[in-house]
């Protein structure tokens, strides 16, 4: 990759000797990850944010709902359709309709060029794919034009009895490409078709607090298969479950966490003698885009929020209320571009089991310690150098790269847990 992303080299070696670890055992970590696929039923549609602060890496994120299929590259996009055949030939062995549901009111067109891309991907593997809005002012078929892409026809879908449609098409599927921010639509509510993610998936319902718990017991698991310490891998967390920013509500319940958490991380950077300063990201429990997120080092960077702060952090997108955020602990991303030091952390993309792609996102504008998901943002694709069962480790990169898919598919499975609770 030109120009990619290069690990600053205080405190690299760690991170290096992990990396190394997690490539020695390979065979170990596959038959691991091999048995837990066995028992468990995957999400269908996976993206997983990571950040690299040299001395560890962590997930700081897990969506079900993914954009940016766009930003996969090429190379990767015929193994994203073995991996739709592998799922659906698992689960739904028998389905030949798909109806993807995208967001509500997008008007992005890289969201329409990411919706594109998973439509073909879709196609490509053997499915008849329409796109079906549900949202009420979509009331007729409109063609959808990408910039020098290509086009799609969406659909208003409609609802017979227990089952949706579009006119005389009749899937036995839905995907869900609507992270159900506002909530779950009354259109899908009881209707026998399978979806995929389920709907208690949804923002309306998860909790990324919950998310993290699992995550949290599956590297404890992982890292006694591998007798590693697990906060390499982990971002400690607590959450608060009742707050309100604009009325101070919470607000003990949130300094108190933070407290903790500055403490426990400090007591992790005594031990590996890491001379950064610790931080933490307080962010809303459900919901994603960006939206809701603060950096804050010092308790009474709490007591001093202003009113400007306050009210960023008071709605989500839709303008939906944060009544409950989790406090995780900072990770630093020590990735940078060395052309025009833009900070990068790398997001990686599953279908199934499988890790297809990724992508890193890139910031100029922001610190290493802040959210790059923000406006002024940009991606660069990362080819992957094979399927994540069969990595090739020629250089340091390639090493990287399998950590990476290691951590996604740790996050992957804590997903898992959480859909077996739903299903």
């Amino acid at each position: 990759m030109e120009n990619s992303p290069v690990l600053k080299q205080e405190g690299s070696q760690p991170l290096s000797a992990l990396e190394m670890k997690l490539s020695d055992e390979t065979v170990k970590i596959e038959t691991w990850f091999r048995k837990q696929w066995a028992d468990y039923q995957v999400p269908f549609t996976t993206s997983v944010d990571i950040r690299n602060a040299g001395y560890k890496m962590a997930v700081i994120d897990t969506n079900l709902f993914p954009a940016g299929f766009n930003n996969i590259h090429e190379i990767q996009i015929p193994l994203a359709h073995l991996a739709v055949q592998q799922y659906w030939q698992r689960y739904m062995p028998q389905c030949e309709k798909i109806v993807l549901i995208p967001e509500n009111h997008s008007r992005n067109v890289y969201y329409f060029h990411s919706l594109l891309v998973l439509s073909s991907i879709l196609t490509k593997a053997g499915f008849d794919v329409k796109i079906a809005s549900i949202d009420p002012t979509v009331t007729s078929a409109k063609t959808v034009a990408v910039e020098g892409k290509g086009e799609f026809t969406l659909y208003p879908l409609e609802r017979s009895g227990d089952s949706v449609h579009i006119g005389d098409f009749k899937p036995c599927t839905v995907v869900l490409n609507n992270d159900l921010s506002e909530g779950i639509p009354e259109i899908l509510t009881g209707i026998k078709q399978a979806i995929y993610p389920p709907l208690a998936l949804g923002w309306a319902s998860r909790l990324k607090s919950e998310h993290f718990l699992h995550y949290q017991n599956v590297c404890h698991a992982f890292a006694e298969l591998l007798s590693l310490d697990p906060w390499l891998l982990n971002p400690l967390f607590r959450n608060c479950g009742n707050i309100n920013f604009m009325e101070r509500e919470g607000e003990d319940c949130l300094v108190t966490h933070v407290d903790f958490l500055l403490k426990a991380i400090q007591k992790k950077y005594d031990e590996y003698a890491i001379k950064d300063t610790p931080f933490v990201i307080v962010k809303a429990d459900a919901g994603t885009y960006g939206m809701g997120i603060m950096t804050i080092q010092s308790v009474e960077e709490v007591y001093a929020m202003n009113r400007k702060a306050r009210t960023r952090m008071s709605v989500g997108k839709g303008r939906k209320p944060i009544t409950s955020v989790l406090v995780q602990e900072g990770v630093y991303s020590h990735e940078v571009v060395p052309l025009n030091h833009a900070i990068a952390e790398p997001v990686v993309y599953m279908l199934g089991q499988c890790v297809v792609g990724g992508f890193y996102r890139l910031h100029e504008g922001r610190a290493n310690n802040e959210n790059l998901n923000s406006p002024g943002m940009y991606f660069e694709p990362i080819p992957f150098a094979g399927p994540c069962n069969n990595p090739i480790f020629n250089d340091a990169q390639s090493r990287r790269l399998y950590a990476y898919s290691v951590l996604a598919r740790i996050a992957l499975l804590a997903s898992a847990y959480e859909l077996r609770k739903v299903l």
